[in-house]
């Protein structure tokens, strides 16, 4: 019996597998899906319970690095001249205040517990750096919208352009002190320059290619276009060694502001990246060490409160310096925390470099990111909920179905399929509302906005009825409707019930056959109708689901044949 080999396949589907299991929980738990990515990354992989090969994780480094430099186009992509215009005017105060407090906070405070200068200095730089991928598909998870949205946005492409430059320039000014710089400090600072100002052109490039190739391209062939293009860019990146981050990133910029198929180029790409991020965040999480962020030690800890309270600072000094909104002031600085791609790039060229500097630099930054990427995404969630840009629809747990229910509907659409017809609403069966109603106290009118909040998290309908004093239904919340509700604590304290309801357009009675039920669902979008008696005041008894009506029709007519 030899011992079994995992295909590289196997690993690609089981690492797939598990994260699709994980956001499921994540829902339930109300957390976002990217950190639970990242802690399935970490329990499946060589510093936990060591389930997949390491050479399989190290296959998938090309389709990680398509995945932020998709990221990055998406993000580019959101920024026209227009708008870049408007958000300038405010957000690049923000970012100044941010970058520089950060950099001088975190390298001050290593310096003062005992850390060399030059060490001080590349995590300094380091610090700025936000991770792209993790922010900005938190944000798109959460489709938040609103001002700390669009800062966040703005300030997490200002921090790793920054990064980056500060890194370079950084190590030139180490070199140099240090009498190792290899010809004349104006050489090198000519060579910096030409590789960010080359990475910045090759996005233009391929940002003209794509707007021009969509513009005569038949749509169904753009998503070649796309990853012919971006796969392309990547390797001359890597060949020529230039940063690919500000490529994509320019590169979206640029499409922004010559395509007008924009919108339709990121719906286009839209589902590839998310699963490339999918994967890009379960493999970064099997690269998490614990032991790291542990051995990391003092300095590491100094680290990370440093970079926490430079980044929150340097927002909150610069925001209520210039007289900005609450809500950017008190919770912009906590969606900047996330850190992990940028700096850890950055940090293994340092270890080529200078292994002596480079290596305990690494070594801090591979250990505090393990905390940085698990808390970074929940702060982001915390922050857009306190700041009111979330929409209802994501901030409220609900389901419509259970799990079991679930199975009940694939059942009866198979045998729905197999009879090549739908149910017909004139069906005899002798089944009645009476034997559907699924009992419900139903919202009194007066409720408070928590209560139906509660009440929505605890039902897996999308209509609610509301009740008045008398048990009579006075109309129905639906859920579709409240899911662009944004989050106002001031006005939550003031909603009730009976300020959300829509009409009931239709109820049934307890007497009615369930193809009479059938016939107002054929009519009606709600999952469900109210049910009240006959007798006068019309009274709740409970609700009639569609799949109960659908199930119960089919299983009827089933056992007459």
């Amino acid at each position: 019996m030899t011992d079994f080999d995992l295909h590289i396949a196997g690993t690609l589907g089981l690492l797939l597998g598990v994260c699709l299991a994980a956001g499921l929980f994540a829902d339930l738990l109300y957390l976002p899906k990217v950190t639970a990515y990242l802690l399935v990354g970490l329990l499946v992989g060589p510093h936990a319970l060591n389930l997949l090969p390491e050479e399989h994780l190290s296959s998938f480094e090309p389709l990680l690095k398509l995945a932020m430099a998709l990221v990055l186009f998406n993000l580019g992509c959101e920024f026209t001249f227009v708008k870049f215009r408007r958000v300038a005017a405010h957000c690049l105060i923000l970012s100044a205040g941010e970058i520089l407090i950060t950099f001088t906070l975190v390298t001050v405070s290593l310096v003062i517990f005992g850390c060399s200068g030059n060490m001080a200095l590349l995590l300094g730089c380091l610090a700025v750096a936000t991770a792209p991928a993790t922010t900005i598909l938190v944000l798109k998870e959460f489709r938040s919208e609103g001002p700390v949205t669009v800062s966040t946005g703005f300030l997490v492409a200002m921090n790793n352009f920054a990064c980056i430059v500060m890194f370079e320039f950084g190590f030139l000014a180490i070199q140099f002190f240090q009498g190792r710089l290899e010809g004349g400090l104006g050489s090198q600072v000519v060579q910096v320059s030409w590789k960010i100002s080359g990475s910045l052109l090759l996005g233009i490039v391929g940002g003209l290619v794509i707007s021009y190739g969509c513009g005569f391209l038949n749509p169904k062939r753009w998503l070649v276009l796309l990853v012919a293009a971006g796969t392309f860019l990547l390797g001359i990146n890597e060949s020529l060694q230039i940063p690919y981050m500000l490529t994509f990133f320019m590169m979206g910029v640029t499409v922004a502001n010559t395509s007008d198929f924009k919108p339709k180029i990121v719906d286009e790409l839209n589902h590839l990246t998310a699963l490339l991020a999918v994967l890009f965040f379960a493999v970064h999480g099997t690269e998490l060490d614990m032991r790291a962020f542990l051995a990391a030690g003092l300095l590491g800890a100094v680290y990370i409160a440093s970079r926490i309270t430079g980044k929150w600072l340097g927002v909150y000094m610069a925001a209520r310096a210039t007289r900005q909104p609450l809500e950017v002031r008190d919770w912009l600085g906590s969606c900047l925390l996330a850190q992990a791609g940028a700096a850890i790039a950055l940090s293994t060229i340092a270890v080529q470099r200078d292994p002596n500097l480079g290596r305990p630099v690494q070594d801090i930054i591979l250990g505090s990111v393990v905390l940085f990427e698990i808390i970074g995404p929940l702060l982001i969630r915390k922050s857009l909920l306190e700041a009111g840009e979330l929409p209802f629809g994501q901030a409220v747990h609900h389901s419509t179905l259970t799990p079991l229910e679930q199975v009940q509907r694939v059942v009866d659409r198979f045998r729905a399929a197999l009879r090549g017809a739908t149910v017909p609403p004139n069906a005899e069966n002798g089944v009645y509302v009476s034997n559907l109603v699924r009992k419900t106290q139903g919202i009194h009118q007066s409720a408070k906005f928590d209560d139906v909040v509660d009440h929505i998290e605890h039902s897996h309908d999308n209509t609610y009825p509301v009740i008045d004093d008398r048990q009579q239904v006075v109309g129905v919340i639906r859920y579709p409707l409240l899911s662009d509700v944004m989050f106002d604590h001031s006005a939550s304290q003031l909603v009730r019930a009976e300020d959300l309801i829509s009409a009931a357009n239709v109820l049934l009675h307890p007497d009615e056959p369930a193809s009479r039920a059938f016939e107002l669902f054929q009519a009606e979008t709600d999952d469900c109708i109210p049910v009240v008696t006959r007798e006068e005041p019309q009274e709740l008894l409970g609700v009639v689901r569609r799949s109960d009506v659908l199930h119960a029709l089919i299983t009827q007519r089933r056992r007459k044949k």
